[in-house]
């Protein structure tokens, strides 16, 4: 009878393990070479005490969904990343790839009157709170690219608000959302302008 020795068990199993390791190294280089371009943590508006820290680009949704875009943002052509510093200021970007360029033209629209609604939807569903939005315009980059602001309150808690850039290149679209303790005179629109200029330009689409 033949018995195969433990040695030769043993370097099997190792070359079992060492194959399937580059076949997840392949599928993770070959995920990250397909996603779209992402913000540096350089490109989002200065914070004044503390460094921002980017997260690696990663397929699908974060673990939990920007504010104001819950429900809304297909995972299985998406990818993000998550920014943070040392305080309470966070910054998250979602890109999706589209089927075509007039999905990608549905799709920014419906995160347009997501966001556009936010304060209102909001408000409907926190009784006491108060919350009011921006519109702080367009931007003239690739197919084009809003800008908006969110603001929200309720009683014996700190006030938070949001800036959000969506936009879109071909059939990419991308959705920066920043946020931070305090209303909308605190927002850095004017930095974060061009943060979601930069966004969509680094699009691959």
């Amino acid at each position: 009878m033949f018995r195969r020795s433990g040695t030769a068990t043993t370097l099997t199993t190792a070359l079992v393990a060492a194959a399937a390791a580059l076949v997840l190294t392949a599928s993770t280089s070959a995920a990250a070479a397909t996603a779209p371009g992402f913000l540096a943590g350089a490109d989002l508006p200065p914070h004044p005490t503390s460094p921002w820290y980017a997260g690696a680009v990663t397929k699908g949704l974060p673990e939990t969904a920007p504010f104001c875009l819950e429900g809304v943002l297909p995972a299985a052509s998406g990818w993000h990343r998550v920014f943070g510093t040392e305080y309470d200021t966070g910054a998250v970007q979602v890109s999706v790839r589209s089927a075509s360029p007039s999905a990608a033209a549905k799709l920014a629209g419906t995160l347009e009157r997501k966001v556009a609604a936010c304060a209102a939807d909001w408000l409907r569903t926190t009784p006491g709170g108060t919350a009011s939005w921006q519109d702080y315009g367009t931007l003239p980059v690739e197919e084009g690219a809003h800008v908006y602001g969110v603001h929200t309150s309720i009683p014996e808690s700190e006030p938070g608000v949001h800036l959000f850039g969506i936009g879109r290149d071909g059939s990419t679209v991308t959705v920066v959302q920043w946020g931070q303790m305090g209303d909308l005179s605190h927002a850095p629109v004017a930095d974060f302008k061009k943060t979601t200029t930069k966004a969509v330009n680094k699009l691959n689409p």
